[in-house]
């Protein structure tokens, strides 16, 4: 999922169109109030902002995203009129990924967003991630809890780091399923909750960070969550 926030009307629903049509999830937003309330429900693959925004404004929303541990990872790409250097190094030295100044193509714009989209899963994928006694290494495929190894399936250890990834925010069963397993996978939200179980059993003490989110899903806890460490991964 891409989310928008782009206060034009016309802007915001032709870039909506483009992205939709060319087989990414969008959603448009037209003020950052919106756009919070919906980042509490789902957390998205990628975040595009517009500077110039009613209320608070897109570089407001950018410090907002990269100064929390549950959101920093979440690329941003800034789409903005305003195209002058120091619009531009202020963004991307608050931690914008990219930045893309109007009035732009929308050849232009869908390659961008696919290079940053693959940037980001690369970058991730050499990441190290943990939560409370929670260890997890993506490349060495390695998950401890209080320094012992635990044994997961693929599916498991998948679920773990998307979990993990997105720590802190409160992801929807179809969400899960459609990220770990994939849009094509012809299955239910069922599958998630068997998961979610045996992974909690397997992660022992550290289980109870994956924390259920009646009616709507499950998340798991802050980086800083969580039992108190009792050893080193």
């Amino acid at each position: 999922m891409i989310y928008l926030v782009e206060d034009e009307t016309n802007i915001r629903e032709l870039l909506v169109y483009t992205l939709q049509s060319t087989g990414f999830e969008a959603r448009g937003f037209a003020s950052g109030k919106d756009f919070w309330a919906a980042l509490d429900e789902n957390a998205p693959r990628l975040v595009m902002l517009d500077i110039m925004l009613p209320g608070e404004d897109g570089l407001s929303i950018l410090k907002r995203l990269k100064s929390s541990s549950a959101t920093a990872a979440i690329p941003v790409m800034m789409l903005t009129a305003k195209g002058t250097e120091y619009d531009k190094v202020l963004g991307l030295d608050l931690g914008a990924d990219d930045y893309l100044p109007k009035p732009f193509g929308m050849m232009e714009l869908v390659a961008r967003v696919k290079n940053l989209l693959r940037r980001s899963r690369q970058e991730g994928e050499k990441g190290e991630y943990s939560a409370g006694g929670l260890y997890a290494s993506v490349p060495r495929h390695v998950v401890t809890v209080f320094g012992d190894e635990v044994k997961l399936t693929l599916k498991e250890f998948d679920l773990l780091i998307f979990l993990i990834k997105n720590a802190g925010m409160a992801l929807t069963r179809d969400h899960i399923l459609s990220a770990v397993w994939g849009y094509d996978f012809d299955g239910e939200t069922r599958t998630v909750d068997v998961h979610i179980r045996t992974l909690r059993n397997k992660l022992g003490e550290c289980g109870k960070l994956i924390e259920t989110v009646r009616g709507l899903g499950y998340k798991i806890g802050a980086p800083d969550a969580g039992p108190t460490k009792r050893g080193k991964p």
